[in-house]
């Protein structure tokens, strides 16, 4: 487990900023959706938008572009397949302050 991973009882694999950050590059891209982090590397080339939308977000919290673009309940399912763990407690704290 990485120094910047944890794995909570109930096995959800928290994230820290500084370890989602670094994944803004084309062959690893995870955003944030509502303290949930998402793997959406593989999904670059497929999404509607284009994948330069993702690009923009990649390392960061895309919720408000997210919710503002109002994806469907199909699109909201498809996000769920590449759920990958949550925001660290800690780590939602600091960015709130």
């Amino acid at each position: 487990m990485g120094e910047q991973e944890e794995t909570s009882a109930d096995g959800v694999k928290y994230y820290r900023l500084s370890e989602i950050e670094k994944q803004n590059f084309y062959k690893s891209t995870w955003i944030i959706i509502h303290n949930k982090v998402y793997d959406v590397t593989k999904f670059l080339e497929e999404h509607p938008g284009g994948e330069e939308v993702l690009r923009e977000q990649a390392g960061g919290n895309a919720t408000e572009s997210f919710e503002d673009v109002g994806h469907s309940s199909d699109a909201r399912e498809m996000a769920s397949s590449m759920l990958i763990g949550e925001v660290h407690p800690v780590s939602v704290t600091t960015e709130q302050n």
